[in-house]
């Protein structure tokens, strides 16, 4: 499998992430691992995570995916074998959010901690903070990384303008750069990154993987009506896609899907990883079989005609 890089990190990955947002919350600790092991043994190497996953859920307090995956890797090993992202930034709790620079270095360790690791492959400021001079993230980061305890810095969910304001403050400060940029992007939703985040991205060379890649399952062709939205916990945030746009975006994928005998879903991801910004969109799976359909689209091949007819019927 042909490996993309994290933007000129030097770390190389296989062109499908695994969002670990699901672990300890809709995927036990078992399926979970039954999860991780077959990624893994399929050949792919990026699990993505964050210390706030999955606070949401009645009971947690945050933390629980990343304690899974820490679980995991004291029992399998194989700690070269794979790369570890995650993120620091969103709320935990009134008094453990943002990204002053002595939360960082805080949520940094606790972090390791949880992932019974040693070092983090890219650590992920998961929003921005306003609040914090960009200075001190930087600072943070720069420590860490000289510590030995980050390899690479990312960002998620910023726009152009701070981006870019970031990419400058870390050049000034001689620090680690963000090599990657974490959007929300999918055949849906592409007006959020196409445009200037996405040429600025082209330009200073930041990989992009980006989340919610198949629309909350809506790509995969699941939810066509109304009544489709109670067959899973994500069916309310799909409503908003029961529209002409989306059905046109369905047609679209149902047409390729089967003039390349895949699904809608392998077809949506194969159109993301053809971006030329793109280095691994993130995916999610709470079982084998969804696991093993979605990570069939690496193989499949889109020409320059069904890639035309899926841009045509998604144009923002």
């Amino acid at each position: 499998m042909q490996k993309r890089k994290l933007g000129r990190s030097g770390i190389d990955v296989a062109p499908l992430a695994f969002g670990g947002n699901v672990f300890g919350w809709t995927a036990d600790e078992a399926r979970s691992f039954t999860l991780l092991d077959n990624f893994v043994g399929a050949g792919f190497n990026l699990i993505d995570t964050a210390d706030v996953y999955s606070v949401w859920a009645p009971g947690h307090t945050g933390g629980e995916s990343e304690t899974v995956i820490g679980n995991w890797l004291k029992k399998r090993g194989g700690r070269d074998k794979v790369v570890i992202a995650t993120k620091v930034g969103m709320q935990m709790a009134p008094d453990r959010k943002g990204l002053a620079k002595a939360y960082i270095l805080r949520s940094a360790e606790e972090s390791l901690k949880r992932l019974q690791t040693d070092y983090i492959d890219l650590y992920q400021s998961h929003k921005d903070d306003p609040d914090a001079p960009l200075e001190e993230r930087f600072e943070a980061y720069a420590q860490l990384v000289k510590q030995g305890k980050v390899r690479a810095i990312g960002a998620s969910n910023y726009d152009a303008a701070r981006l870019k304001a970031a990419l400058e403050t870390s050049a000034k400060l001689g620090a680690p750069r963000y090599e990657t940029l974490q959007p929300h992007y999918n055949l849906c939703e592409r007006g959020l990154f196409e445009g200037p985040l996405q040429d600025l991205c082209l330009k200073e060379e930041i990989g992009v993987i980006g989340y919610y890649s198949l629309a909350s399952g809506f790509l995969t062709g699941k939810y066509r009506n109304e009544n489709d939205l109670g067959q899973s916990v994500r069916g309310g945030g799909v409503k908003k896609y029961l529209n002409t746009r989306g059905f046109g975006i369905l047609k679209a994928l149902d047409d390729v899907a089967a003039q390349v005998k895949a699904t809608p879903a392998q077809v949506t991801l194969a159109w993301t990883m053809a971006r030329p910004s793109v280095a691994a969109p993130i995916v999610s799976a709470t079982s084998a079989q969804q696991l093993s359909d979605i990570l069939k689209a690496v193989d499949v091949k889109l020409d320059t005609a069904a890639i035309a007819r899926l841009d045509a019927a998604s144009a923002p």
